[in-house]
């Protein structure tokens, strides 16, 4: 039942990819999609809610006529336990399905759509849940011209992407599918190549996804709280949920932050979709490195997939900063990839466990990348494991990286685990992926934490102090080193004389190598 919902959700999305075709790029499909998912979700959810209310009273939400007495002190009576237990209101003529049903009947329904989407924002105003709604919908350009010239072709498209929409049971599999996971997941997929870099670098591929949420949950099975630093849509966070809701168990508060205003919004509409409590989640927007917003509080689990080798301002500034005045130098000005470890590590609870998706140069580049890494390892003794991944598995690069896990407790105190998974991945069109028996593969080696031929290798602190100078660039330690087969040189020479024999070129000098080799001159 959930794979046919599953497929019938990227039918109806395909449906209204050809209907949005040759309009708009990927990037801005996915915002008008995604966020009339939500719209629908909401709405979906407050029908749902209020019939529950108006059980007892045998009538249903959408049937009240609000211009009547009875029918305003029943809405009011409504939105006050909707605000309280939802976070949100919606009126009965403002959900998804009467707006869509408008359209498909041929009304105007702009001007009606953009004030039902500016209501849901304002039902929050002066309740706990008015930032986690503020701005949720403003990539949704109703006016804009790439929806069509004439206001009537704008009507027109989205009445059918409406009406698609429509079609969609959301809530009936709630607990089964993550619809919008799985719609994101589906467009990304879809899309990203199209969209290219700027698609991919908040898109964590959901197996690498899987990777870390397993990774930072393993032993446990319940998290006081998980953060991500460069959250992007959200979907980390999830994955880390999912894992502990696997097991049985909650997690008390999610945490994140992300620089892009459109992504930020995203992924607070993932959090509610997903059936997070708007009380229990807390997602900023600002850059994380240069105005940080959670820098007081410390988490049980952080995880991360930042942009790769990213500028940032490198201010001298910084080195008063509590985040990094431990280490004497800052990251790059151009590769700010271990700015973001030092952050993250800043954040993490003393009992906590973080994994980290990097390019491979921060294993190995000198100066004051060298620096940080050797104090992080000799100083603080936080690195407790290093897993290369393969090439090309992210969107918008090719280029291979590694998992860096940190502890600050750590129980294997005097060695580093390094694994080489970077041979063990599926191939598809235009991108690896990690299957499920390489996710095992490398789970298990963290789990054992053992020698493994050409896999996996447990180094002594000593070893990677004295012998690589804290270099940690995998094959130093890892040794796939693969002889190649031998070749007879006797039946290469038989072959490579026949073949001058026949052209007649014979002199003396054939006839002694065929001796050195001792084999017989063909004649």
């Amino acid at each position: 039942m959930v794979e046919q919902h599953k497929k019938a959700l990227e039918k109806q999305l395909w449906n209204i990819a050809n209907t949005l075709r040759g309009n708009m790029s990927a990037d801005e499909f996915r915002d008008y999609i995604l966020g009339f998912i939500f719209y629908k979700y909401l709405s979906e959810r407050m029908d749902i809610y209020a019939d529950e209310l108006l059980k007892e009273d045998g009538i249903k939400f959408d049937a009240i006529d609000e211009n009547t007495d009875e029918g305003k002190e029943y809405l009011e009576a409504i939105k006050e336990e909707a605000i309280d237990h939802l976070g949100y209101f919606l009126k009965p003529n403002e959900l998804f399905h009467v707006l869509a049903q408008k359209g498909e009947n041929g009304d105007f329904i702009l001007e009606d759509l953009s004030e039902v989407l500016n209501h849901i924002e304002q039902s929050t105003m002066g309740t706990a849940a008015e930032d986690d709604f503020n701005g949720l919908f403003d990539d949704l350009d109703l006016t804009s011209n790439k929806l069509g010239k004439t206001e009537n072709a704008k009507n027109e498209l989205i009445s059918k992407v409406l009406t698609h929409l429509d079609d969609i049971d959301f809530l009936h599999h709630e607990t089964d599918i993550d619809v919008l996971g799985d719609a994101y997941e589906y467009l990304i997929g879809q899309f990203a190549s199209g969209a290219g870099k700027k698609a991919g670098e908040f898109y964590t591929p959901p197996m690498v996804s899987t990777l870390l949420a397993k990774l930072v949950t393993q032993g446990k099975d319940k998290l006081k709280s998980v953060y991500d630093p460069t959250c992007g849509s959200g979907s980390l966070l999830l994955k880390v949920a999912k894992e502990i809701k696997r097991k049985g168990g909650e997690v008390g508060g999610y945490f994140g932050q992300e620089s892009n205003p459109s992504t930020y919004n995203l992924a607070r509409m993932n959090m509610i979709l997903h059936g997070v409590h708007y009380r229990n989640f807390d997602i900023q927007q600002d850059d994380t490195l240069e105005q940080p917003h959670h820098v007081d509080k410390r988490f049980e689990a952080v995880v991360a997939n930042p942009p790769f080798s990213a500028d940032w301002s490198a201010s001298t500034g910084f080195l008063t900063d509590e985040r990094f005045q431990d280490y004497g130098k800052l990251a790059p000005k151009s590769k700010a990839d271990f700015a973001f470890v030092q952050h993250m590590i800043h954040q993490l609870d003393e009992y906590g466990t973080m994994a980290v998706v990097l390019p491979h140069g921060v294993l190995f580049r000198g100066a004051a990348e060298g620096n940080i890494r050797k104090h992080l390892i000799k100083d603080k003794n936080y690195l407790d494991a290093v897993i290369g991944l393969p090439k090309n598995i992210f969107y918008g690069t090719p280029i291979p990286t590694c998992i860096l896990i940190l502890k600050k407790n750590r129980k294997h105190s005097d060695d580093i685990l390094f694994i080489d998974a970077s041979q063990n991945y599926g191939k598809a069109t235009n991108q690896n992926y990690l299957r499920d028996e390489d996710l095992e593969a490398i789970l298990g080696a963290v789990e054992k934490r053992g020698f493994k031929d050409k896999y996996a290798y447990v180094a002594s602190l000593n070893e990677i102090d004295k012998e690589n100078n804290f270099n940690l660039n995998i094959p130093r330690y890892v040794d796939t080193f693969e002889e190649e087969e031998s070749i007879d040189l006797s039946e290469v020479s038989k072959e490579v004389i026949g073949v001058i024999s026949k052209e007649k070129k014979l002199d003396l000098s054939i006839q002694s190598f065929c001796d050195e080799l001792g084999v017989d001159f063909p004649l």
